[in-house]
């Protein structure tokens, strides 16, 4: 799908803040708001990778700054949306997107890393929509987080991903009720396996096994495109979607319906090869 199958200039004169808008599905999300007529803001830990992803839209035409935050320290992110809001003004769109992960089996995992993940993705996520709240335009503003399908399917591997996801997708629905009347909605959007992000090639590089693994559980047979997610953020976040409030859409290929066994075995070989290959080393 292209920006084509959408009204030219549908986001003109509206200013969207992305975090974790510097790469991945998150980037190309703002590649495509800036397309069609957003301010984009884009907030991360890295300043350099914020303004980068900016320039990059910037020469492609598009309105974009970037800022720095990390999203587990409110105050950071208060900061960061009040430096857009003097670049662009008050916000129309919020896309919460930063996120973390890693691969491990919860007996193995830290404390401290299980925490991470839940301070990256559910704390930032909150800590994002509520620092922009201030500073919406109501009625109409709209916000989205980015969950994923470990929030419905419990993956082995993932005990930390799962829990902060479906987290995410609570705090959603308790947003809508909360601010619905105020003319604020609040969505999610749950990818599966997107092509060419980080955290894909990782994992799975294509032509590998693990690759043939994950396909066995998604019934279309292949990853999402970032055109694909985009697509969706922008139908959300439009006014085609204006009744459209407190609801988690997967955009996963049917994967859901079959469940994470084929994801979660994978994941599980990935370790025990991982545990192998760290017993050799040290045993040599």
């Amino acid at each position: 799908m292209t920006d084509d199958i959408f009204a030219s200039g549908i986001l003109t004169g509206q200013h969207a803040l992305i975090t974790g808008g510097g790469s991945g599905i998150n980037f190309r999300i703002a590649q495509r708001f800036a397309a069609q007529g957003a301010k984009v803001s884009i907030i991360g830990r890295s300043l350099e990778k914020s303004q980068a992803a900016a320039r990059d839209i910037e020469q492609g035409g598009g309105q974009a700054e970037g800022f720095s935050a990390d999203v587990r320290e409110f105050g950071m992110i208060a900061t960061a949306v009040e430096d857009a809001c003097a670049r662009f003004g008050d916000l129309d769109i919020v896309v919460a997107g930063a996120a973390g992960n890693f691969v491990a089996e919860a007996a193995g995992m830290s404390a401290n890393g299980f925490k991470t993940v839940i301070d990256i993705d559910l704390l930032g996520t909150y800590n994002t929509l509520r620092a922009a709240y201030a500073r919406l335009r109501r009625p109409g503003a709209s916000l989205l987080a980015i969950s994923a399908v470990q929030s419905m399917m419990p993956t082995a591997g993932q005990a930390h991903v799962c829990a902060a996801k479906a987290g995410i997708d609570m705090l959603v629905r308790c947003l809508s009720v909360e601010w619905g009347a105020e003319g604020i909605r609040c969505n999610a959007i749950a990818p599966g396996p997107v092509a060419g992000t980080e955290g894909m090639v990782r994992l799975a590089p294509e032509g590998d096994a693990s690759m043939a693994r994950i396909l066995e559980g998604i019934p279309m047979q292949r990853y999402a495109s970032r055109d694909e997610i985009a697509d969706l953020a922008l139908f959300l976040v439009s006014g085609a979607a204006s009744y459209i409030n407190g609801t988690c859409i997967s955009i996963d290929g049917g994967q859901s319906n079959l469940g994470s066994l084929p994801f979660g075995a994978m994941l599980q070989e990935s370790l025990h090869r991982s545990r192998n290959e760290e017993t050799s080393v040290v045993t040599a």
